[in-house]
């Protein structure tokens, strides 16, 4: 079982920045990907980044060049960097973390909305 619990979520206004943390309570080289997704209201879940145990990033169309995603391995905490912040960025954003045996894991979220 992999405890992940997510931070940073806020009320920004639009062009804006956040930086969401997800510390994880194991070792980050354990889990062989770690992500973020996003849910906006009343939409499914979707795929914002994710970053592998060799640090391979992938982002999803809408992520690149406004989020950057990294991991520290000395906190074992993954970041998901958010700038240039849209009002479709609204929703809650949830930390995974899947092992070499495919088993995954999902925090409870971080509200994170944007408005003026």
């Amino acid at each position: 079982q992999v405890q992940l619990a997510e931070f940073g979520g806020d009320l920004v206004q639009p062009g804006g920045s956040l930086r969401l943390a997800c510390p994880a309570g194991e070792k980050l080289s354990k889990l062989y990907v770690m992500a973020w997704y996003h849910q906006a209201p009343g939409k499914q879940r979707e795929f914002v980044a994710s970053m592998t145990n060799t640090f391979a990033a992938n982002y999803a169309d809408a992520a690149k060049g406004r989020f950057t995603i990294s991991r520290n391995e000395t906190s074992n905490t993954l970041f998901l960097q958010m700038s240039s912040l849209k009002v479709e960025d609204t929703g809650l954003y949830y930390c995974y973390a899947q092992l070499a045996d495919g088993s995954g894991f999902w925090g409870r979220g971080t509200q994170v909305t944007v408005s003026s």
